[in-house]
């Protein structure tokens, strides 16, 4: 076993959670900045854990399927799909 593994495997729920809150403030607990290589090592570490011993949904960057409408769907759904649709505006910049 390499010793990347290693560490991976010896991560504990505490450490995962300073972890996460170091890659989301970009300052380790004691408050000292991360540089772009330790966020970038922290969030794999993150990531790795995640994969480890979460369900997919609860991932950092989940995103969910997009539900599509069927074909033999109740008029009232495509109807209420496509008020939703029609509230999404687009940004403009000046």
């Amino acid at each position: 076993m390499n010793s990347v593994q290693e560490l991976l495997d010896s991560l504990t729920p505490d450490i995962y959670q300073n972890l996460k809150q170091s890659v989301e403030l970009g300052k380790w607990p004691t408050g000292g900045v991360l540089t772009a290589e330790q966020k970038e090592l922290c969030l794999q570490a993150v990531l790795a854990y995640e994969k480890k011993h979460f369900p997919e949904e609860q991932h950092t960057g989940f995103i969910p399927p997009k539900k599509h409408t069927h074909c033999g769907s109740v008029k009232g759904e495509v109807a209420e799909n496509k008020a939703a649709e029609d509230d999404v505006q687009p940004i403009k910049f000046k």
